[in-house]
Order: structure tokens, then C-alpha cells, then sequence
């Protein structure tokens, strides 16, 4: 039995042309997409999401966040760097160790929320 194929080509507008130009207005420029999509695609390594969940409400050395991951030091430095790079990290210096935690509440937010959608 064929199943109904979804058209993804319409020939007729479900909304008036004014309501089409509101759209085209809201809609973030291109640089912004950009951006936002680079953003995303740094959420989509696990790793860097179990990174992100360890240092969530605390901060850890990339020693600390090895043992708990259990991986080596090399890889978890790795995937801080590309973190950082994007601002969802930042790090301070103690002694000869550097510390990490979560840049800002925006990165908390973010984890919240995508928990709760996968959640629903």
C-alpha cells in the first residue's frame, strides 16, 4: 500500500502577503543564522555536553572533568578549547591548574531547556 507522500511544493499561500513580509521582517538577518546554527552544532558532541553537565552550578579542573568522564586529560582539554573558542566556557587560573565553569547563566538556560524538551 503506497503511503500519502507530504507536498512540499505549495502553489498557494495559507497567509495574506502582509503576514508573509511580518515574517520575512522577524527573521534574523543571515550573519545571525549563521551564528546561531554554529552555536548549535557545538551541542552536538556528547562529549562536550557531558563537559558542560559536569561543570553545571560548579567549577572543575580538566583533571576533575577527566576522572568523572573518565577519559584523558588531553581529550577533555581538547573539547575545553573548542568551549571556550565559542564562549560557552571560561576558565581562571589556580597555581599551575586552570579551572573551569560555565560562561554565563545563557549556557545553564540552554541545558535546562533541551532537557526539558527531550523530556516532554
Amino acid at each position: 500500500m503506497n503511503e500519502p507522500t507530504e507536498n512540499t511544493e505549495t502553489t498557494q499561500n495559507t497567509i495574506s502577503p502582509q503576514a508573509l513580509q511580518t515574517v520575512r521582517d522577524e527573521m534574523p538577518d543571515e550573519d545571525t543564522l549563521f551564528d546561531l546554527a554554529e552555536l548549535f552544532k557545538i551541542f552536538g558532541d556528547s562529549t562536550r555536553i557531558k563537559i558542560l553537565f559536569a561543570l553545571l552550578g560548579r567549577e572543575l579542573s580538566v583533571g576533575d572533568i577527566a576522572e568523572v568522564l573518565s577519559m584523558t586529560q588531553s581529550a577533555i582539554s581538547h573539547q575545553l578549547r573548542v568551549l571556550k573558542a565559542n564562549g560557552l566556557v571560561r576558565f581562571r587560573r589556580e597555581g599551575k591548574s586552570l579551572i573551569y565553569a560555565l560562561s554565563d547563566d545563557h549556557v545553564t538556560k540552554i541545558l535546562n531547556m533541551g532537557l526539558e524538551h527531550i523530556e516532554e
